[in-house]
Parts: C-alpha cells; sequence; structure tokens
C-alpha cells in the first residue's frame, strides 16, 4: 500500500512538472506572436473608425462575422452535417465548429452524450484489442517466415508495430486532407493528430469549404470513415503504450520484494505467480514452451527415459 501511494504521488508530481515545463514553452512559442496579432487587431479597428464605424458598429460587425463562419460548409444541421456533429460528439473531439442553437437541441446533446461516450469508449477498446492481436499474429508470422525456431513477440515489438502504424495512418491522412482542403502537408498532419487524439482545437476542421457537406459526398464518407478508423488505430497504440508503463510500474516493486524477502521451500505464492506466468506467455506466443523441470535436467531417475517436453 504504501508503494502504491508513493507511485500515486511521484505521478501527479510528473504531471505537474510536465503542465509547467509545457506552459513555459507555449508562453516561449506564442505569447510574442500573440501580442503582434493584437496590435494587428487594433490598427485594424482604428482604420475603421477613421472612415465612421463606431464600436457598436464593429461589435455588430463581428458578431455578424463569427455567425456566419460556420455556415461556409453549407448547411450545418442536414443530416451529413448532423452525422458530423455527432461523431465529433461520442468521440470527445469537440471542434467548436458547430453547436445546438435551441434548448432542445442542448438537453438531447448531453442525454446524448451520456449514452454515446460509454458505449463509444467500450466499441474502441474491443476494436484496439482485435487490431492488437491482429498485429501480434502478423508479427509472428513475419517472425517464422524468417526462420526463427520459437518466435514471440514482445510489448516491445508490439509497441514499435503499433508506432509504424500511427505514423502511416496519420501520414495517409495528412495527404488526403492536403490534397482536398489545400492544406500544407504539415498543417494537414497536425489536424489529423489533434483530431485523432480527441484534442479537437478546431483551429482546422475538415468539410467546411465551399458547401462540401452537400457537394462532395464521397469526401464526406471518407473524412468521416478516416476519423471512426483512425480513432481505432490510435487508441489501441496509445493502449499499448499505457499497459507497457503499468506493468513496468508494478513490476518494480514485485522485483523489489524478491530480492529483500528470502526465498523459501514452501513459497507457494512464487510458484503459483511464476505458473501464471507461464501460461500467460504460452497463451501471446503460441511457439512457446516451457523450460524443463530441473528433476528431467539432473540424474534423479537415472535409468529413466527423458521425459517429453509439454506445452501448457
Amino acid at each position: 500500500m504504501r508503494q502504491q501511494s508513493v507511485r500515486s504521488a511521484a505521478l501527479v508530481l510528473c504531471i505537474l512538472s510536465y503542465l509547467l515545463a509545457g506552459a513555459a514553452v507555449f508562453d516561449a512559442l506564442e505569447s510574442e506572436a500573440e501580442s503582434g496579432r493584437r496590435r494587428l487587431l487594433a490598427e485594424k479597428q482604428s482604420e475603421l473608425r477613421r472612415v465612421g464605424f463606431s464600436a457598436e458598429d464593429y461589435r455588430e460587425l463581428q458578431r455578424v462575422a463569427l455567425q456566419a463562419e460556420p455556415h461556409r460548409a453549407g448547411r450545418q444541421w442536414k443530416f451529413a452535417g448532423s452525422f458530423y456533429f455527432a461523431i465529433t460528439v461520442i468521440t470527445t473531439i469537440g471542434y467548436g465548429h458547430a453547436a445546438p442553437g435551441t434548448d432542445s437541441g442542448k438537453v438531447f446533446c448531453m442525454l446524448y452524450a451520456l449514452l454515446g461516450i460509454p458505449l463509444t469508449l467500450v466499441t474502441f477498446q474491443s476494436l484496439g484489442e482485435r487490431l492488437n492481436a491482429l498485429v501480434r499474429h502478423l508479427l509472428l508470422a513475419a517472425k517464422r517466415c524468417l526462420g526463427l525456431q520459437r518466435p514471440r513477440v514482445s510489448t516491445e515489438n508490439m509497441v514499435v508495430a503499433g508506432l509504424l502504424v500511427c505514423a502511416a495512418t496519420l501520414a495517409l491522412g495528412a495527404a488526403a486532407f492536403a490534397y482536398f482542403e489545400g492544406w500544407t502537408f504539415f498543417h494537414a498532419f497536425y489536424y489529423c493528430f489533434i483530431t485523432l487524439t480527441t484534442i479537437g482545437f478546431g483551429d482546422f476542421v475538415a468539410l467546411q469549404r465551399d458547401e462540401a457537406l452537400q457537394r462532395k459526398p464521397p469526401y464526406v464518407a471518407f473524412s468521416f470513415l478516416y476519423i471512426l478508423v483512425g480513432l481505432t488505430v490510435i487508441g489501441a497504440f496509445l493502449n499499448l503504450v499505457v499497459l507497457r508503463f503499468l506493468a513496468a510500474s508494478t513490476d518494480a516493486p514485485e522485483r523489489a520484494a524478491r530480492r529483500t524477502s528470502p526465498i523459501r521451500p514452501g513459497g507457494s505464492a512464487s510458484v503459483s505467480h511464476r505458473i501464471h506466468q507461464l501460461e500467460m506467455w504460452a497463451r501471446d506466443n503460441p511457439g512457446f514452451s516451457p523450460p524443463a523441470s530441473p528433476g528431467a535436467v539432473g540424474g534423479c531417475g537415472a535409468g529413466r527415459p527423458p521425459a517429453r517436453r509439454k506445452s501448457i
């Protein structure tokens, strides 16, 4: 219990340190550019005042411009736009490019999210497990093709493979959105990353130009499919990383306890733990077989034939 409390406290300190470091870096990178944009905006306001715009006129113009921004994509609340909005709700992307305007729409949105978000998390978790199982099977097949007698797939192998699949998914989406939206490849890659990690700033949003929601059905279908498949891929990879971290953090106290505690001949707990480990390895690695028992290797029962090795 004490070790778990220390680990939790260390994680909290790591998060706080990470937040402080991130705040310092963003401050250094973005603060000066923000000041420049504010100065430019103030100059534009001064120019408008010189031609007869009052402060109230400027606020009205600003309000109209903000309200007109979402309508560049066409009708946001026809079926295609509503489906797009529903995706951003249940996946918690939340671009902010559209929001319910009626009280009944806001109430339904809350109820819809209340059921949809847990359902989506469970679905992506299940799909991610199936995807990881497929990747493990492919890695085992590849190692057998290379001539390895007893191939096995470690967690590190899975993490590397998952990283490569994620990079390929992001690059494919970046190339497609750069073509359809007219963005640079970097901005399209940034959009894909922010979307598939469900950060969803909303500074770049697909399907918001030239009434694309109504006029480009193939592109709309591709965008929806890419978001759903991409979320599955990224989620599967993040699950691998989290599980690897949890395994490393729980193995360390166990190794320390084994080093400090004496080994008792009747230590049934350590034996059962070892058997459980062997069962897990055998389930995840079909080519794995446990080592022979010491009795079979040593000289006890010299007149007997060597025992056949069994797979668990």
